[in-house]
């Protein structure tokens, strides 16, 4: 008898990235055999997200998609819209298993063993509507399937946006056991890895024992053989003084920081119940950069949010103009059911979206060409993917550049030098430094 098919499928954010290696580990645990998505299998297991629309439809799509090409498929779906839309699922063809947040990392307990998969005639359900508020352990650690390993510290968010679903999809605020992240990151460094990301919700918020975010960023700065330490999406409230020193200290700290602004617009940020003025947050942006100067700066733009008139367009295309991001990601807004917003009167109508998304991606085209030009003529230190691309390797810089070099024998998970010689609006090209100068690899940008 052949072994028992299962793959794996993500959408939306890093912190779901990070939980479904888990459900993989916890899979292979069980005996069955990872295939990528897309590929015939006997199991497939759907991490969904519910931020937008599109994230729930294309959910859906994936399903239908999996069971034309393995019509007898077990189908479990977890995640975030299986949480908040549990009751459309079950009327969804197909699917056996419905999994919620409460009981997500325990989905591989709820599968049948391979040799007694089947379909079943009715979608077995483990779901709450509310979620624990008590701090967490992983049941076991994964194997990233990165050279950049997503390490999941946090969950849940208590922040009550009026667009965000993701509290009634999360719970509220949680962290992660101190030692059982020390744990991980022990074994990432004894497995190779150089780089952790830090995930979840609202990871500023991460407190545990007394141990606030920086208290555990000191922690895993001690980890000798961890040579770098990035800090994904945080919020802007959350980013203080200390931290910013804290980043400026140690060159293990990635200068990088992804800090969502939304809007532009305070009328707009008021209605979003964003806690950040427009003032407050240009003034964060200049003490960063001040204490952090290689600093790479993402952000993120909400467009069409309701009551977004012409003039508050306008400011937003202002402030993301002025403000030095080396990056903007931009989304329309998407009403979703249970949120504060969905009220609110004023709808943009479908057309301006279009429009001003189109205008902001235009100008997050030329951000990023801009940051990228800088760089020609200048040396990097670049942690190489594994994988190429046509004839190239990618790799990111601790600021997070991505830098293609022409495949050129082994440099997955390995630090090297890159001079930069082109760059475009995607990423920066270069020539790996051979032989590299001894001692310097980690103190360039």
């Amino acid at each position: 008898m052949g072994t028992t098919r299962a793959s794996l499928h993500t959408l939306g954010c890093r912190l779901n990235q990070a939980e479904t290696a888990i459900l993989g580990e916890g899979l292979k645990r069980k005996g069955f055999e990872l295939v990528e998505f897309g590929q015939p299998t006997d199991v497939l297991i759907l991490n969904t997200c519910s931020v937008t629309e599109d994230a729930e439809r294309t959910s859906r799509y994936l399903i239908r998609k999996t069971l034309k090409h393995s019509p007898h498929a077990f189908i479990a779906v977890t995640g975030c819209y299986a949480q908040t839309g549990m009751e459309s699922l079950t009327q969804q063809t197909g699917i056996d298993l419905i999994v919620g947040q409460q009981f997500k990392l325990d989905l591989p307990a709820y599968l049948p063993s391979p040799h007694e998969l089947r379909k079943r005639p009715v979608t077995e359900v483990h779901h709450t509507k509310t979620i624990s508020r008590g701090d967490f352990d992983l049941p076991y650690f994964a194997e990233p399937d990165s050279t950049r390993a997503l390490l999941k510290i946090q969950d849940g968010c208590s922040a009550m946006c009026s667009f965000c679903i993701i509290p009634f999809a999360r719970g509220h605020e949680r962290s992660r056991n101190l030692d059982d992240i020390l744990s991980e990151v022990q074994n990432l460094t004894t497995g190779g890895y150089k780089e952790v990301v830090l995930t979840g919700v609202n990871i500023g918020q991460y407190i545990q024992q007394g141990l606030d975010f920086c208290a555990l960023l000191r922690r895993l700065d001690q980890i000798s053989n961890l040579e770098r330490i990035r800090i994904s999406s945080i919020e802007p409230t959350t980013v203080t003084d200390e931290l910013l020193d804290l980043l400026a200290s140690s060159k293990k700290f990635c200068p990088y920081l992804h800090i969502p602004l939304q809007s532009g617009d305070d009328q707009i940020l008021q209605a979003m119940h964003r806690r950040h003025t427009v003032k407050e947050y240009s003034v964060l942006v200049e003490k960063a950069l001040a204490k952090i100067p290689d600093l790479g700066l993402g952000t993120d733009l909400m467009v069409g949010f309701p009551g977004e008139h012409e003039a508050a367009f306008r400011n937003t295309v202002a402030v993301a103009s002025d403000l030095p991001f080396s990056y903007l990601h931009v989304f329309p807004y998407s009403p979703r059911p249970g949120t504060a917003a969905l009220r609110l009167k004023q709808q943009v109508p479908s057309a301006s979206v279009k429009k001003r998304t189109n205008l902001l991606l235009d100008l997050d085209r030329a951000k990023r060409l801009t940051f990228h030009n800088k760089y020609i003529g200048q040396t990097l230190s670049v942690l190489f993917e594994s994988g190429t691309s046509g004839v190239y390797r990618f790799g990111t810089t601790p600021n997070f550049t991505k830098v293609a070099v022409s495949d050129s024998g082994v440099l997955e998970n390995q630090i090297k030098l890159v001079t930069i010689t082109a760059a475009t609006d995607r990423c920066v090209f270069g020539d790996p430094v051979s032989p590299p100068t001894m001692g310097t690899a980690l103190t360039l940008l």
